[in-house]
């Protein structure tokens, strides 16, 4: 016996789910607009890239080079030319391995922890200001969306700060 036809009612609503992407496309460029924000507010010297290396070495902890690289997504030169810029304004420190000297670990400084703690802490304020304009019954249907929507892609609801940004540093994902 073949399956049956799905009936119109049992298809997703193709208008409905138009409608909900074209929100959450828009969604997604205010939320992108407020991370470049927030990196040229605290720092205006630093890009996004750095800030993103910067992000990573906070959440991984020290790592090599080519590590890094893989992380971020760009090829081994051009991670070091970024380390190059993160070491000379001191957001960034080469430390020698100490099982094998030859090995170069970056490590973030107190001065790049900083820079990543205080991006967190505008794009917190900045997404409060924004959620502070949405009338107190919607939040919590915000919430369960938005939550629903992290759940379809994998993400935890209850992460912490660091695993939410290394999610983001990781080439914008949350595998």
């Amino acid at each position: 016996m073949a399956p049956a036809a799905a009936t119109p009612k049992s298809r997703p609503d193709a208008a409905d789910l138009d409608r909900v992407s074209e929100a959450v496309l828009q969604a997604s460029r205010v939320l992108v607009g407020v991370a470049t924000r927030s990196v040229s507010a605290v720092d205006p010297d630093v890009t996004l890239p750095q800030y993103r290396a910067l992000a990573v070495l906070r959440a991984d902890g020290p790592q090599n080079l080519g590590a890094l690289a893989e992380s971020l997504g760009i090829h081994s030169s051009s991670a070091t030319r970024l380390c190059d810029r993160l070491v000379a304004r001191g957001l960034v420190e080469r430390h020698a391995g100490t099982v094998d000297r030859r090995a170069i670990n970056l490590v973030l400084t107190r001065r790049g922890q900083r820079i990543v703690e205080r991006v967190m802490e505008w794009r917190r304020g900045e997404i409060r200001r924004i959620v502070g304009r949405i009338p107190a019954k919607q939040r919590r249907s915000l919430v369960d969306a938005l939550a629903h929507f992290n759940a379809a892609v994998g993400a935890t609801r209850d992460g912490d700060d660091e695993a939410r940004e290394q999610a983001w540093t990781h080439g914008w994902s949350t595998d």
